[in-house]
């Protein structure tokens, strides 16, 4: 039997309701869910902890996407308006720099971070803020070197290491700035013959990572490397027998104790201009300032937090003690990149 006209109009009715509800209810659930999407160029594993502590603390959820640092900041720029990403992380500051330059970031006006973060560990309008920093240091062969016979960058120019040195090439980042400081301390000029001098002293083509240049003073391939402090203290925290057999003939040291003090840069990011979720981004943010995240740098990725007074759980990286830093404002590294690289090639540091 056909259901009568009045019973088919009342089950659409029913239906449509039902239907008009279930809309509703996923609407009301989808907007209870608080999301964040970052784009990170931190690779560590470590880093973990950052995203599950944040999200515990916020119940705000984040939607990651990691790459390159280069790939990352290129994707942001086609992305234009459209782009998804609140939060852009990356190391280096020069490259912090650059995003800036073309105008990726939001200026934010954050009394935590201001208070917070130092002042040369960050943009001056805002747009970019570090929150951890390391060392450029010099490493060498415990065997053949003494602390005192390289204790200035300078010293690496030194005829007497000639064939004796081994680095990544002048091209990378932390290279790039480390000869950025030595133009704006020196002066172009001098940082030129300087450069000259590093290049003359390579034992090898510069090649390979940190952890490459560390393990070829071990091996005896060259008595002096530049690396980064961490992955020294990697190295310090392994159980594996090579890693504690390097350990043990390479050491490293604290340039420039006696003047300017030790270079550094930093890892550290920004709010995108296009954010959705800008509130999201800017708790973000100002949560990597906080007491816990500042810790995770320490304790996870062997980083010194940007904050002072962070209390670290590494005995490892508490094993150096306190040491003077270069407090040259950071983001004057991004604006000589341009000149180091320059300056590099005309020496012949490949």
């Amino acid at each position: 039997m056909k259901a009568s006209l009045s019973e088919r109009i009342l089950k659409h009715f029913v239906a449509v309701l039902v239907a008009v509800w279930t809309l509703l209810l996923a609407t009301i659930g989808g907007a209870q869910e608080k999301t964040m999407n970052l784009y990170t160029a931190r690779h560590y594993a470590t880093d973990e902890a950052f995203y599950t502590g944040f999200t515990k603390l916020t119940g705000i959820k984040i939607n990651r996407i990691e790459g390159g640092e280069d790939a990352l900041f290129e994707r942001i720029k086609a992305e234009g308006a459209a782009s998804p990403a609140d939060v852009f992380l990356t190391v280096d500051v020069a490259r912090l720099w650059r995003a800036e330059q073309a105008g990726i970031f939001a200026p934010l006006k954050s009394d935590v971070l201001i208070k917070r973060i130092p002042a040369h560990f960050r943009d001056t309008n805002g747009n970019w803020f570090g929150f951890s920093s390391r060392a450029r240091v010099i490493a060498y062969d415990r065997s053949k070197v003494s602390s005192g016979d390289v204790a200035r960058y300078e010293d690496l120019a030194n005829s007497k290491w000639k064939r004796e040195i081994c680095t990544r090439p002048s091209s990378h980042p932390y290279n790039l700035s480390l000869i950025s400081s030595m133009i704006l301390h020196l002066g172009e000029e001098k940082a030129r013959e300087w450069a000259r001098g590093v290049a003359a002293n390579l034992a090898r083509p510069p090649r390979g990572g940190d952890t490459d240049q560390l393990m070829a003073v071990a091996v005896g391939e060259c008595s002096i490397a530049l690396s980064n402090h961490y992955y020294y203290v990697r190295l310090m925290r392994s159980t594996k027998p090579q890693d504690r057999a390097l350990v043990a003939k390479v050491a490293i040291m604290w340039p420039n104790q006696n003047d300017r003090g030790t270079h550094l840069n930093i890892s550290g990011g920004g709010v995108l201009k296009n954010s959705p979720n800008r509130d999201a981004a800017v708790k973000f943010i100002e949560y990597l300032a906080s007491e816990q995240a500042q810790a995770y740098f320490a304790n996870g990725n062997n980083e010194w937090p940007t904050v002072k007074g962070i209390k670290l759980a590494n005995p490892e990286l508490d094993k150096f003690g306190q040491f003077r830093t270069d407090t040259l404002p950071l983001a004057n590294l991004g604006k000589t990149q341009a000149a180091a690289q320059r300056l590099a090639d005309q020496v012949g540091w490949k």
